[in-house]
């Protein structure tokens, strides 16, 4: 027991340090445990057998397929003109958010109506920040309604139907999750989006830091009016509106190449990683330009596009080796925000090769809540990064920008090409949810078969299929689910429940319900919800066991806890992904996060009482 304790605390420290990532911590704890025989090695891997594993695969294709079709974005759609005072806009747009998160994955729901909530926030010269966290948290209140709304509803299904249950229906969260996501949004609706930062990218925010600021690397043209220029000349000059963070002179020679170099291997990767973390020198207020320097810069996007119209500078992305051509025929630059799944996370440019593999060019880098003085192409990328890419015609860059793990934030074509594709789309998932309703088929079985179909009927592309399927999540539930076993198995959660019900002749039973919402919302805020509710799903069907209740309100306790996501950037991906395009800093998300999540707690316990009786 001792043991599984110590894996898991060792499990949490990981998850919230973020140095490595979460499936990867996940299958360590799981080897260790089987290494030492407390996970018997032939059932090391049964986790991954679990119906809530194979469910949350098959609702992820078909969440893709209805994307693919055009069916959301054909709602979206309907929106990109909408004319309405910002209260009403919140109000509009997280409710559709809150309802396509009830059928479909969180992050693809807020992934199609963000671009439209920035392009109407553009439009009427609305800070992007009083918008878009407010669409995040109603993408986790819609995860709570339905069963396969979120997959912390299908894992706690699951450990009913093993504590000798039957599974959750799909509508059976719908009375607690319902009432809770409509007081949720009357909440951010009213009152919620008023607690936002106001920040435009033109505003000073601490630091020396602007929200919506590009990184970014500008060549000066021959015959530039900058030529000639000091530093402290060029503060004085209006026109740019912009900051010179260093100057890489023309004519700087590059580094000899030493030993390390010539060895393969580890020596050059260590070589790599110490040039690539050097910060770059602080520029002197007397230096003076010259043709050809390169001036690494914060600005917005807008300014640099007008600069270099103007022939005064070129952008020098792509490590200075691709020229923005003034007027060049066919190449489009479009604004992107890095997604939780992308495959630049934990990257730096030099080592993408975007030109050739993609066909793109990176030309500006932003991240919110930190200045980095670096050159572009050693910067390693992160999630919610917002990244200035120019590629082919406009017709071709959605796609190379979904191809590479980013979302567009720039105007797109959001109607279906083919309305017969949509509606057939929406025609699977119907079919699949009345087969789980009607309890013809179980929930894992119904979606598998609903996938397989809009893959046969070419709803979605096959080679679709496998990249729609977010495969970190799968590892780390396959993997935690043996170590929630391990921890029942061995004693553990029996021991921490008992610390509980000794209690209980204090704290009433309804208070150890508040008190289990609570720390599953607090683990949640630093670690995945679905590693969350492997490890308090078990402790709170010993703790039902030990006071003789029904163990249904314990779950949907840690049910709502677990969905309840909203005090950190880290405790969800809707979180992570609005940080960068909304300018928000890590305390921003308690601004909303708190109340929100004490109206959520204090809400809870009486809605669960009253639909699930002890």
């Amino acid at each position: 027991m001792y043991l599984v304790f110590g894996t898991i605390a060792a499990a949490l420290f990981l998850f919230a340090w973020g140095g490595l990532r979460h499936d990867l911590v996940a299958l360590l704890c799981l080897l260790f445990l089987s290494l030492l025989g407390i996970i018997p090695g032939d059932e090391a891997f049964f986790g991954f057998a679990n119906p809530a594993v194979i469910s949350v695969a098959a609702i992820l294709i078909v969440s893709q397929g209805l994307r693919s079709s055009g069916f959301v974005e054909l709602i979206g759609s309907r929106l990109q003109e909408l004319k309405a005072g910002l209260a009403l806009q919140v109000a509009l747009l997280s409710s559709l958010v809150c309802f396509l998160s009830a059928f479909m994955n969180n992050i693809g729901a807020l992934a199609i109506i963000m671009p439209v909530a920035m392009q109407l926030a553009r439009k009427q010269g609305r800070p992007a920040s009083s918008i878009l966290m407010p669409l995040a948290f109603a993408s986790l209140l819609g995860g709570m309604t339905t069963l396969i709304g979120t997959p912390p509803n299908m894992i706690i299904s699951s450990y009913r139907a093993r504590a000798g249950g039957a599974p959750f229906g799909l509508f059976d969260f719908s009375p607690v999750g319902l009432s809770l996501a409509i007081l949720g949004l009357l909440f951010i609706s009213l009152i919620g989006w008023r607690l936002m930062p106001k920040r435009h990218g033109d505003q000073e925010e601490g630091e020396g830091f602007k929200a919506g600021l590009y990184l970014a690397e500008l060549r000066v043209r021959e015959a530039s009016p900058l030529e000639g220029k000091t530093l402290h000349e060029l503060r004085q000059v209006e026109e740019l509106k912009l900051t010179v963070l260093s100057i890489l002179p023309h004519d700087a020679k590059p580094a000899k190449a030493g030993l390390a170099d010539r060895m393969p291997g580890i020596f050059k990767r260590l070589r790599r990683a110490v040039l690539n973390a050097r910060k770059l020198a602080e520029p002197k207020g007397d230096e003076r330009l010259r043709a050809g320097d390169i001036l690494v810069v914060e600005s917005d996007p807008e300014h640099l596009k007008e600069l270099v119209a103007r022939n005064t500078v070129e952008l020098a992305g792509d490590g200075a080796k691709e020229r923005l051509k003034n007027g060049s025929s066919g190449d489009t630059i479009i604004e992107a925000v890095v997604l939780p799944d992308s495959p630049l996370i934990k990257r730096s440019v030099s080592s993408l090769a975007l030109r050739d593999r993609y066909g793109l060019s990176l030309l500006a880098h932003s991240r919110q809540g930190s200045r980095i003085i670096k050159r572009i192409d050693t910067v390693t990328i992160e999630a919610g990064d917002l990244l200035l890419l120019k590629g082919g015609p406009a017709e071709l860059m959605d796609e190379r920008i979904l191809g590479i793990g980013c979302l567009p934030l720039g105007a797109r074509s959001l109607g279906p090409r083919d309305h017969r594709r949509a509606f057939l789309a929406l025609g699977i998932f119907l079919a699949a949810a009345l087969l789980v309703m009607t309890g013809l088929v179980p929930v894992q079985l119904a979606f598998t078969l609903a996938a397989a179909a809009m893959v046969m009927l070419k709803v979605l592309p096959i080679k679709d299929m496998y990249k729609s399927v977010d495969w970190p999540i799968i590892v780390l539930l396959g993997a935690m689910l043996s170590v929630g076993a391990a921890l029942e198995s061995s004693g553990g959660a029996a021991a921490i429940s008992g610390l509980l019900l000794k209690s209980s002749g204090v704290l009433q039973p309804w208070m150890l319900l508040g008190l289990l919402t609570g720390l599953t919302m607090l683990l949640s805020a630093v670690i995945n919800n679905a590693a969350t509710v492997v490890l308090m799903a078990p402790i709170g069907i010993s703790l039902a066991q030990g006071l003789g209740a029904s163990i249904d309100p314990f779950l949907m306790a840690i049910a709502v806890g677990a969905s309840s996501s909203f005090l950190t950037p880290i405790a969800h991906q809707s979180n992570v992904l609005v940080m960068g395009p909304g300018g928000y800093r890590f305390a921003d998300y308690l601004r909303l996060g708190a109340p929100l999540s004490l109206l959520i707690v204090g809400s809870a316990i009486p809605l669960i009482l009253l639909f699930w009786p002890l």
